[in-house]
C-alpha cells in the first residue's frame, strides 16, 4: 500500500476525543470476529443497568461416566459473543461490539505502532482481512511515514506528547483503484485501575491509540471538480485570472535552486485589436466562438515553445479580449520576444467562424526579468502598460518593457496627480519674453511663459504639464490665474514707466479654455480688476484650434475682438493653413512659428564647403508676410536666435521678434531694466 501526504493535522484539530457509552449504537450479541485478540486493548467495561443477565440453561445434560480417581467438575456455561469470559460471570463488552461492527475503519495501535487489533471495515478498505493485519506497522499501512512532519506528529501522539493528529492521504488500493483517505489517531484512555501500559517515566504515555480512517475519495473528486469551475473560464475553458494570478505568486515564491530552474520570469500580455467590433455588430455567442478560436491558437503557440523544455507557457484568459502566456524560469528577453512572434503570426490568419471569415490582430505588451524582488502586482501592472505602449505605437504588434519609457509615464502621472493642487498651493509663476520691434529694437510687448516650481522635479516648463493639464481640465483654473497674474505685472510696468509707451503682454489660451469657461467674462473681470486696458492684452490660440473654431469659440473670438482684445494666431504655418477661413476669423497678429526662421540658416553647401541659405525659406516667409500684412495683421517671428536671421526678416517687413537674439524668458525686475533701458537686442 503506498501513500502520499497533504500534511498533518492544524493545531485546531489536535483535540482529545471523549468517547461515550451513549454513542454505541450497536445492539447486546453483536458478532464480532477477532475478540479475543483485541480484548487487552479494550479493558471490561461496567455492565449497563438496562442490560438482562443470560438466563441458566436449564436443559437435563446426560450424566458422564464416573474417572477412577477423578472428581468430577461442573462444565462451563457458554459465553454469547460480545460477552467477557472470566472467572466471574460473563458480561457483553458494547464497546468491543461497537468497534467490530462500525462502518468507519478502525484499528487499536499499540505503543510501538503496531496493529494489535482492526475492524473488518479497517480490512476492506486496505484489501486484507484484520487477522492479516494484526502486528503490521500502521505508519506502512497509510503512508504516516511518507514526510518527516507527519511522522514526527504521528509518534509524539504515540508518546502522549500530542493529544490528535488528522492528515489526508492518497493511498493505492490492491485492486488499483486510488482512494484518498482521512487518517484520523488519537489515544485511548486505560481502563479503570488499568496502569499496566504506563511508562514509570511518562505515567500520561497511553496504553494504546485508536486509528480511524476514512474514505474521502467521493468528497476530493467533488472538490477538484468544484476547483476546476471555479479556476477555469467558461467560454475558452483556460485558466482565469485566479488561477493565473495563483501560478504567478507560486512562481514568484519558489526558489530556484528548488525548481532547478534560471529564476526569471516572463509575461506576454496581449489584447485583441477590434474585437469590440465583433461583438457589437455580430453578437456575443460570435464573439464567444472567436475568443475560443483565439485560445485554441494560443495553446498551440504555447505547447510548441515549451517543446524540448521543462514546461510549456500558462495560457491564460484574464478577462474580456485580454490573455496572458506566463513563462516560468525563461532564458531571456529573446525567448519571450519569439514567443510574442509566433501569436502575432498565428493569429493572422482568418478565423471561419459560424460561417464567416473574421480577422483579429493583437497588441502584446512584453515582460521579462528576474524573479527575485518582483511581485506580482508589479509584473503584471509592468506588461498592461507595455501593452498600453504597443497599442499606443501602431497595434498588431509587440513592445518590450522599457524601464526608461516607464519611468517618464510614472513622471506624467505623478505630475497629473498632483497638478490641479498645485495650482492651490501657488507652485506656479511667470516669466516674461520681449517682444521686439525690428524697425528700431525696441520692447514692443512680452509673452507670458508659466513654469511650475515642483518639489520634486524642479523648474518644469510648460511643454511638460500643459498638454497634461488639458487633459484633465485643470488647465481652465490654471490659465485663469496666468490671466490674472500677467494683467495685473503689464498694469504695474505701465505704473512704474508713465514716460515708456505701454507695453502689450500675451497670454496662451487653450481651446479647452474656451469650452469649459466662460473666456469673454474672465478676461472681462481681470481687465476691470487690474484697470489694463483691452488693446494692452492679445490672447494667442494655436493655427489649429482656431482654424477649426466654429461655434461657442468663434463666438468668444469674436466677442473679445469687439472688446478690444488683440487675437494673435500662435504657430502659424505648421496647421491647417486655411487661408480663406483665416480672412473670416477676428485675428489681429500672426506668429510665425520657429521652423521656418530657423530655416533661413540651413541650405546648400558653398564650393569651398560653407553652407549658404537657400531661398526658398525666404520666399515662403516673405510670401505670408505680405499676406498678413494684406489683412491688416502684423507679423511676429519666433526663435529668432541670430543676426543675420533678424537682418533678412526686417529687410523682408517682420514686423516683430521674438527669440534668444533678444532674450531668454526673464523676470518682471529684468522687464522693467530693459523698459528703462529702451533698446532690447542688436539691429
Amino acid at each position: 500500500m503506498s501513500g502520499t501526504s497533504e500534511g498533518s493535522t492544524p493545531a485546531g484539530d489536535l483535540i482529545q476525543p471523549k468517547v461515550t457509552q451513549s454513542d454505541v449504537m450497536t445492539p447486546p450479541g453483536a458478532e464480532s470476529a477477532g475478540s479475543g485478540a483485541a480484548a487487552p486493548a479494550f479493558p471490561p467495561a461496567p455492565l449497563a443497568a438496562s442490560a438482562p443477565r443470560p438466563a441458566p440453561d436449564r436443559t437435563p445434560r446426560p450424566t458422564p461416566a464416573p474417572v477412577p480417581g477423578v472428581t468430577p467438575m461442573a462444565e462451563p456455561a457458554p459465553v454469547p459473543a460480545g460477552f467477557t469470559g472470566s472467572a466471574e460471570p460473563a458480561r457483553w463488552d458494547p464497546f468491543r461490539s461497537a468497534f467490530d461492527a462500525a462502518p468507519l475503519a478502525m484499528a487499536v495501535v499499540d505503543r510501538e505502532g503496531l496493529v494489535v487489533s482492526a475492524n473488518d471495515t479497517f480490512g476492506a478498505l486496505l484489501g486484507a482481512g484484520p487477522e492479516e493485519l494484526a502486528g503490521q506497522a500502521a505508519a506502512d499501512l497509510v503512508g504516516l511515514a511518507s514526510d518527516a512532519r507527519t511522522w514526527h506528529a504521528y509518534r509524539a501522539v504515540l508518546r502522549g506528547r500530542q493529544a490528535r493528529l488528522r492528515c489526508a492521504r492518497h493511498l493505492k488500493h490492491p485492486d488499483g483503484r486510488s482512494l484518498w483517505v482521512q487518517v484520523t489517531i488519537a489515544p485511548l484512555p486505560p481502563g479503570p485501575g488499568d496502569t499496566s501500559r504506563n511508562t514509570p517515566g511518562n505515567p500520561s504515555e497511553p496504553p494504546a491509540v485508536l486509528l480511524s480512517v476514512a474514505d474521502v475519495t467521493v468528497r476530493r473528486e467533488l472538490q477538484a471538480r468544484l476547483r476546476h469551475l471555479r479556476m477555469h473560464d467558461p467560454v475558452t475553458h483556460l485558466p482565469n485570472r485566479t488561477l493565473f494570478f495563483e501560478r504567478l505568486s507560486a512562481a514568484l515564491e519558489s526558489e530556484p535552486y528548488e525548481r532547478g530552474g534560471t529564476g526569471r520570469i516572463g509575461l506576454c500580455h496581449l489584447d485583441l485589436d477590434g474585437f469590440k467590433a465583433v461583438n457589437d455588430t455580430l453578437g456575443h455567442r460570435v464573439g464567444d466562438r472567436l475568443l475560443a478560436a483565439v485560445a485554441r491558437r494560443l495553446t498551440a503557440c504555447a505547447d510548441a515553445a515549451g517543446y524540448g523544455r521543462t514546461s510549456a507557457p500558462l495560457v491564460a484568459r484574464l478577462g474580456g479580449d485580454e490573455f496572458a502566456l506566463l513563462v516560468e524560469d525563461s532564458t531571456g528577453t529573446e525567448q519571450l520576444a519569439d514567443l510574442a512572434e509566433s501569436v502575432l503570426t498565428a493569429l493572422q490568419a482568418p478565423f471561419e467562424i459560424s460561417g464567416r471569415r473574421l480577422s483579429v490582430s493583437a497588441s502584446i505588451g512584453v515582460v521579462e526579468r528576474q524573479a527575485a524582488g518582483t511581485s506580482a502586482t508589479a509584473l503584471v501592472q509592468a506588461a498592461d502598460t507595455t501593452l498600453y505602449w504597443a497599442k499606443a505605437d501602431g497595434r498588431a504588434r509587440w513592445t518590450l518593457f522599457d524601464p526608461e519609457r516607464n519611468a517618464h509615464r510614472m513622471t506624467r502621472q505623478a505630475l497629473v496627480s498632483t497638478l490641479r493642487a498645485a495650482v492651490e498651493r501657488g507652485e506656479f509663476t511667470l516669466e516674461y519674453q520681449p517682444l521686439v520691434a525690428m524697425e528700431d529694437g525696441r520692447l514692443r510687448g512680452v509673452e507670458a511663459l508659466v513654469r511650475w516650481r515642483h518639489p520634486r522635479f524642479g523648474v518644469l516648463t510648460p511643454n511638460r504639464f500643459i498638454t497634461l493639464a488639458e487633459e484633465d481640465g485643470s488647465i481652465v483654473p490654471l490659465g485663469r490665474w496666468i490671466l490674472a497674474t500677467a494683467c495685473r505685472q503689464a498694469r504695474r510696468w505701465q505704473l512704474d514707466h508713465p514716460d515708456e509707451p505701454p507695453i502689450f503682454v500675451s497670454v496662451n489660451v487653450a481651446v479647452r479654455q474656451v469650452w469649459d469657461s466662460d473666456l469673454v467674462a474672465d478676461v472681462a473681470e481681470v481687465l476691470a480688476e487690474t484697470g489694463l486696458a483691452p488693446r494692452l492684452l492679445q490672447l494667442e490660440l494655436t493655427e489649429s484650434a482656431v482654424m477649426g473654431s466654429a461655434g461657442r469659440p468663434l463666438e468668444a473670438l469674436r466677442a473679445l475682438s469687439d472688446m478690444g482684445v488683440r487675437i494673435a494666431i500662435d504657430d502659424f504655418g505648421t496647421g491647417y493653413s486655411n487661408l480663406a477661413y483665416l480672412s473670416r476669423l477676428p485675428v489681429s497678429a500672426l506668429k510665425l512659428d520657429g521652423s521656418f526662421v530657423r530655416g533661413f540658416q540651413h541650405g546648400q553647401a558653398h564650393e569651398d564647403g560653407a553652407e549658404v541659405p537657400s531661398p526658398a525659406d525666404e520666399v515662403i516667409v516673405e510670401a505670408m508676410i505680405q499676406l498678413a500684412h494684406r489683412l491688416g495683421l502684423t507679423v511676429t517671428a519666433e526663435c529668432v536666435e541670430t543676426s543675420d536671421q533678424a537682418s533678412r526678416l526686417r529687410r523682408i517687413g517682420c514686423d516683430t521678434g521674438q527669440g534668444w537674439l533678444y532674450s531668454r524668458p526673464v523676470s518682471p525686475d529684468r522687464i522693467s531694466e530693459l523698459l528703462g533701458g529702451h533698446a532690447c537686442g542688436r539691429r
